[in-house]
């Protein structure tokens, strides 16, 4: 988030650096709930604008599954090994990542962003595991042979689905920032 929100003339810090640090419970059934609900969280307990996003895999051969449940549907399995699992013996390996990023002003306001492409999941893992993005071990979007994990920082912002999301986010803050002047 930081990285593609570099260059604005606005400090962003993270919920722990803001002194937000308790756990968000994600009880929304989308991630549009999900992202206002932790974007909300933080506005309020600041009295500063908020960013939060809330992103998934959405897999068409298990009906949009793991879906908002990403991060959770595997009770402690690694999930893309539990994903792979899931997938064994299925030849429609078509899936999508999405992204919602949600902006919420002191007075409540908010501005949402979405993102999404749409790639493939792999056989098997490929790539280096980044901390707290498993799937990226097995999604391969459209229109390239690597993997989210076999690909660098650089490449994979330009084209994710949160990168979308972020760029969209980032160029409002700039309009909003240029209107100040």
């Amino acid at each position: 988030m930081k990285d593609i929100l570099a260059g604005l003339d606005v400090e962003v810090l993270s919920a722990t650096e803001a002194g937000i640090t308790e756990d968000i419970p994600e009880t929304g059934s989308t991630f549009e709930e999900n992202s206002l609900i932790k974007s909300k969280h933080v506005a309020e307990r600041t009295g500063e604008m908020a960013i939060a996003d809330d992103s998934g895999i959405c897999i068409d051969a298990l009906d949009g599954k793991p879906g908002v449940y990403s991060a959770r549907w595997s009770d402690g399995a690694p999930l893309a090994d539990f994903t792979l699992d899931k997938m064994k013996g299925i030849d429609n390996r078509k899936a999508s990542f999405v992204t919602v990023a949600t902006l919420v002003k002191p007075n409540g306001e908010q501005h949402i962003f979405s993102g999404k492409i749409d790639g493939e999941l792999t056989l098997d893992k490929r790539g280096v595991d980044r901390p707290k993005l498993p799937y990226d071990l097995i999604f391969k979007p459209v229109g390239h042979d690597t993997t989210f994990a076999e690909m660098t920082d650089e490449q994979k912002n330009s084209l994710s689905h949160r990168g979308i999301a972020f760029r969209e986010l980032k160029k409002f803050i700039e309009d909003e920032l240029s209107s100040l002047t």
